[in-house]
C-alpha cells in the first residue's frame, strides 16, 4: 500500500492530528538543523512531503464536498 492510499483510508480528524504531529516534528528538525544537532537530514524532506500529501488530500476532500 502506498503512502497516499494509506492516508486516504484515514478520517479527516485523523489527518488533522497527523498533520499537527508532522508540523511539530518539522519544527523540531528545523531547530536541530539550526543548532547543528540534526543527525538525519533526509528526514526533513520526508516530513515536508508527508505534510504536502496530507494538505493535498484535505484540499481534494473539501473540493469534492463543495461540489
Amino acid at each position: 500500500m502506498s503512502k497516499t492510499e494509506d492516508l486516504k483510508t484515514k478520517t479527516d480528524d485523523q489527518l488533522a492530528e497527523q498533520l499537527g504531529e508532522l508540523k511539530r516534528e518539522a519544527f523540531n528538525l528545523r531547530f536541530q538543523a539550526a543548532t547543528g544537532q540534526l543527525e538525519k537530514a533526509s528526514r526533513v524532506k520526508e516530513v515536508r512531503r508527508s505534510i504536502a500529501r496530507i494538505k493535498t488530500l484535505q484540499t481534494e476532500r473539501t473540493r469534492s464536498v463543495a461540489k
